[in-house]
């Protein structure tokens, strides 16, 4: 009986390295498809690698406010970051920024922007940092690094549209600006309420 067992484990260990993967997978190499640079019969030209169709757009499309869709702005002296919001920054805007936040930065960054999270606790290599040591930074410096990444950080701009990315920045804004403020910046009608929950 062990050695019917062996016999059939080292039978299957052979199937293995010899399965053909096309059997697991056939629609991969095996679907119609064009390959680069090669030559076809269905075009005019001969050309399998087809040119976009007219109007079409790229899904970060450069238009006219680059200070929008990058932000940077082109200057006499080279590229600049934007230092004012190229969208209304409203309650609206605000809350959208949260909930993004919330859901693809804070887990590393943490709630508070502090980079205390978690997620962050366990990177050995380097934890994010601290949102707050940046609050010097134009808006369009934090647009861009959400846009294409920095350091460790991967880019985010498959994740988050333009407006949710602008979002996002208003929102961490609103966060380094807490963490600055004193009681003295609370409206003098909110300071009772704050300071009935800073008790309980």
């Amino acid at each position: 009986m062990i050695r019917q067992l062996l016999w059939g484990a080292l039978g299957l260990s052979l199937m293995s390295g010899c399965l053909d993967e096309d059997l697991l997978n056939p629609m991969a190499s095996r679907q119609p498809k064009f390959a680069p640079y090669k030559q076809t019969e269905q075009y005019k030209d001969s050309l399998q690698m087809r040119s976009p169709p007219e109007g079409t757009v790229p899904v970060e499309r450069i238009t006219l406010k680059p200070g929008m869709t990058t932000g940077k702005v082109n200057t006499p002296e080279g590229p600049r970051y934007v230092t004012a919001f190229p969208l209304t920054v409203d309650s609206n805007l605000l809350e959208l920024g949260r909930k993004r936040y919330n859901i693809t930065c804070g887990t590393c960054h943490g709630a508070l922007g502090d980079g205390d999270s978690i997620v962050g606790r366990q990177m050995a290599l380097k934890p994010p940092p601290s949102l707050h040591d940046f609050a010097d930074r134009p808006p369009g410096y934090i647009f861009d690094v959400a846009t294409q990444g920095h350091g460790l950080m991967a880019a985010y701009n498959a994740e988050l549209s333009v407006k949710e990315r602008w979002a996002v920045v208003a929102y961490i804004r609103a966060l380094q600006l807490a963490h600055q403020g004193t009681l003295d910046d609370v409206p003098t009608e909110k300071r009772a309420s704050l300071a009935q929950e800073s008790h309980q």
